[in-house]
């Protein structure tokens, strides 16, 4: 038994220790904890609470020289220091609470006195007069707006737990008794400024996790993007490691007496490609597997292949027009330049673009005109598909709005650009510029785009300009 209350006896001995440390942790500090502007009122709230100090330092001079006879000079002091508190809360809320908690004692001990001695007026109100415990309270609600619940509740229980010894212990006569009135009306205050400071960072913490959620939102959509893309070129790869495998295999058959050795070494070679493909497929139809109805993610944009049919290239541009122009949309092509043999990764992403670009038409622009010009140069590729603006009412889309991050995500990949910006005359248009090579061209030698800049017939005139005015 002896052990069992010396052990009760020493947990609790550390958790009065634990306990008066946090206690000096949370109150005896001098942290600064500044308030913040208001969101929409700015600095109109301390502009309030100087007023409010100006108000108690005036109105507390009155109750300690006339209500308390305390003298000017002790009264004027007093009050600078009860406004200077209420000031001081606005920057450093825990030092202006021990400031003003601190003067409230002095200047309700030295009243009591008075009381005593009936030198005071009669039914004064004491130990709390009325400007005091509006600026304590002021200084409470400051300081529960800017320190955690533990701080402000510490706070308010020692002013109550001063209030009770000062006027319970200590005690007076003859006067008009406030302490259970501003106990209320501290706990009310602090209560308050609770409440503003819980839903204040709240909302701190829902933007934060809005700006996190729209981070991760894109990121996610550029890995969906890569995803797509690379579906795609895995089969560009498969048809390159066929053609290496065929060509192994037929290799031996174009020479005359091949050696054991190259028959070793090109059966080797074609066993590789054999396994590399086989490897190709198992990815691929992972891939492809996620969603099968959409083998490469293009929903309503897809032309209608089947898995396991080649990746269109620029040969297919014609039948992609034509299903276009079925589903509605006047388009017009033109080709400039004679189309160089291009690798097949830029073959691809070329025709995706104007896939992409010609379904964001048919979703956001129906009934608009629209205007694909291919343009092959010896640096590169150049796209331009521009519609006008639509000529109905645009219902709403049930795309993800992903379209453009996936045209630059390709020419990124390719050592290209993507340029998509709406037009003077209310339609869109998108730029692309691929290398010929799939590779990143030096600076100079990008060379700048052709004017492909559309005017439609039935788009009105742009705004004309007063003579003399610059051209932005």
């Amino acid at each position: 038994m002896t052990n069992g209350a010396e052990g009760r006896l020493t947990r609790a001995r550390r958790w009065a220790v634990r306990g008066l440390r946090t206690l000096r942790d949370d109150l005896w500090t001098v942290r600064a904890a500044p308030l913040p502007p208001s969101v929409w009122l700015r600095w109109l709230p301390h502009g309030l609470v100087f007023l409010v100090a100006v108000g108690v330092t005036l109105a507390d001079t009155s109750q300690v020289t006339d209500g308390y006879r305390q003298g000017a000079t002790y009264g004027l002091w007093c009050s600078l220091v009860q406004g200077m508190a209420v000031v001081l809360a606005l920057w450093r809320p825990v030092p202006a609470w021990w400031l003003s908690t601190t003067l409230m004692a002095v200047m309700s001990l030295g009243a009591r006195s008075q009381l005593l001695s009936a030198q005071a007026q009669p039914d004064v109100a004491w130990p709390w007069g009325a400007p005091g415990l509006i600026a304590q309270a002021v200084v409470l609600l400051l300081l529960a707006l800017r320190v955690p619940t533990r701080v402000s509740s510490s706070a308010l229980a020692l002013t109550a737990l001063l209030t009770w010894v000062i006027q319970g212990l200590v005690g007076a006569a003859d006067y008009d008794s406030t302490g259970a009135l501003a106990v209320t009306v501290f706990a009310a205050v602090v209560l308050l400024g609770t409440a503003l400071r819980g839903r204040r960072e709240a909302r701190s913490q829902l933007v934060e996790q809005a700006g996190i959620t729209a981070e991760e939102r894109a990121r996610r959509t550029v890995l969906e993007e890569r995803n797509r893309i690379a579906r795609e070129l895995h089969d560009v790869v498969a048809h390159h490691m066929s053609v290496i495998s065929i060509q192994a295999q037929v290799a031996p058959h174009l020479v005359e007496n091949p050696t054991e050795e190259l028959k070793e070494n090109l059966a080797g070679i074609r066993q590789n490609a054999l396994e590399a493909l086989a490897e190709l497929r198992r990815v691929l139809g992972v891939l492809r597997s996620e969603n099968p109805d959409d083998p490469y993610g293009l929903g309503a944009a897809g032309d209608g292949t089947a898995p396991d049919t080649p990746q269109p290239t620029l040969d297919r541009l014609d039948a992609l027009l034509e299903n276009t122009r079925a589903a509605g949309l006047d388009v017009v092509a033109t080709v400039d330049g004679e189309p160089p043999a291009y690798p097949p990764g830029v073959q691809l992403s070329a025709y995706r673009m104007v896939q992409e670009a010609l379904s964001n038409a048919l979703r956001h622009a129906p009934g608009s005109h629209v205007r694909v010009q291919v343009v092959h140069q010896a640096r590169g590729l150049y796209l331009d598909i521009t519609n006008s603006r639509p000529s109905g009412p645009v219902r709403p889309s049930p795309g993800a709005g992903h379209g453009l991050l996936g045209m630059r995500e390709r020419a990124t990949m390719l050592g290209g650009h993507v340029t998509a910006h709406p037009t003077l005359h209310g339609g869109f248009s998108v730029l692309a510029f691929l290398p010929r090579e799939g590779v990143a061209l030096p600076r100079e030698d990008l060379g700048t785009p052709p004017d492909l800049e559309l005017v439609f017939p039935d788009d009105p005139p742009p705004p004309s300009r007063p003579t003399g005015e610059p051209t932005p």
